[in-house]
């Protein structure tokens, strides 16, 4: 199909209903308004070392097929670490940023990424987004294009190509159809029931209730409070949030279904909050933030909170970010996340293709490690998703 292939250096280039329409109004990361609000706050750009260059397809009904791309010039903000990898390239005075990243900026959360217009071939669309992306690379000088957390279309699509599969673990909560939170700790063993119960338990006698805020209910009060304690967490670790302030304003005015806050209140006082997105199929926990240690509270605000909005809300998923085995005694599971990987110098690219074939392995072997602690009677030993 020989349409011809378009770069674009701001989404405010591309027509939202056209974008979303290719199928990435369905996911919150995916979205127009998420991406363009990025740009309109400052979180990427040539100065953060995320410069935007969206590629499309086009044919009569407009938009064809289309996928985010960011030019980088680091490896941050991204969670599929291939900083070994930067350093490898230098140890032999070779220049592996910037680089070509396909993805959401600041997300470890599986999506669309090529995306296709529902009335055309999406193999052959796919196909043609990825030679455009390698043929970029090759042609600017990148080491590479890199596609993260990739839905299974896309991961197929780089397998095609001939693009390197790279595999993660993370942990994810799925609904088993479950009508209360009772209902889901039901299929606990009683040593691990008894636990959750006690550390919800404690949250509660310590006076502490939860309030749930969508977008469209959050004022500029308490958007500065949100923002104060998630920045908190970052300052913690040693450096800025990833976010702008003026991102959550931002967020929140322009998808205000799709932001969700779970808000820790004590008396009068917001003592913590924990942010999320959503959608029809999934919860995405991203931020929190406290500014009182109280007893499990940070499993409360992030994990319980969480699976008993999926419940009431009857959403299939829940993923929670990134790391953290501490998910797993709360009914989290292992989950393989995706990425793929196009390396321009043919002997790097045989050397990176060896050491993720050892590396697959090794997930594997502790995904599978790690199911055998879920909490839930008689599945300790199911294939890990």
């Amino acid at each position: 199909m020989a349409l011809r292939p378009e770069f674009h250096r701001s989404i405010g280039e591309l027509d939202p209903r056209q974008w979303n329409a290719l199928g990435a109004g369905a996911n919150p990361f995916t979205r127009h308004e998420f991406l363009l609000a990025l740009e309109r706050t400052h979180c990427v750009g040539r100065a953060t070392g995320w410069e935007p260059l969206y590629l499309t397809l086009r044919d009569g009904g407009g938009l064809a097929a289309a996928v985010a791309a960011f030019v980088k010039t680091h490896s941050f903000g991204e969670f599929v670490f291939d900083f070994a990898w930067a350093r490898a390239y230098e140890g032999v005075g070779r220049r592996y940023y910037p680089k070509l990243t396909v993805g959401a900026p600041f997300t470890p959360a599986t999506g669309p990424r090529l995306l296709v217009r529902a009335d055309l071939d999406r193999e052959a669309l796919a196909a043609r987004l990825l030679e455009g992306l390698e043929e970029h690379a090759a042609s600017h000088g990148l080491s590479g294009a890199h596609a993260l957390f990739l839905d299974e279309p896309a991961r197929a699509a780089c397998l095609r190509r001939g693009w390197l599969l790279r595999r993660d673990c993370q942990f994810h909560w799925s609904n088993r159809g479950y009508t209360s939170f009772d209902d889901y700790l039901a299929t606990f063993t009683a040593e691990k029931r008894k636990k959750a119960r006690r550390e919800r338990r404690r949250v509660a006698e310590a006076g502490v209730r939860f309030e749930t805020r969508f977008g469209g209910e959050l004022d500029e009060g308490l958007l500065e409070r949100i923002y104060a304690l998630h920045r908190d967490t970052f300052v913690r670790h040693g450096h800025e949030p990833y976010l702008t302030r003026a991102f959550f304003s931002e967020a929140a005015r322009v998808m205000p279904e799709s932001l969700m806050v779970k808000l820790a209140v004590h008396g009068r006082a917001v003592v913590a909050a924990a942010i999320f997105f959503w959608c029809e199929e999934a919860l995405f926990g991203r931020y929190w933030g406290a500014d009182a240690d109280y007893h499990s509270l940070h499993f409360e605000a992030c994990y319980h909170q969480g699976i008993e909005f999926c419940i009431e809300r009857r959403l299939a998923r829940f993923e929670p970010g990134t790391q953290g085995e501490h998910k797993v005694s709360r009914g989290f599971e292992p989950a393989l996340t995706w990425s793929a990987h196009y390396i321009v110098d043919p002997q790097f690219r045989a050397a990176i293709a060896d050491y993720l074939t050892r590396e697959a392995g090794a997930v594997e072997a502790y995904a599978h490690e790690v199911q055998a602690h879920v909490p839930y009677r008689g599945r300790r030993t199911a294939e890990v998703v």
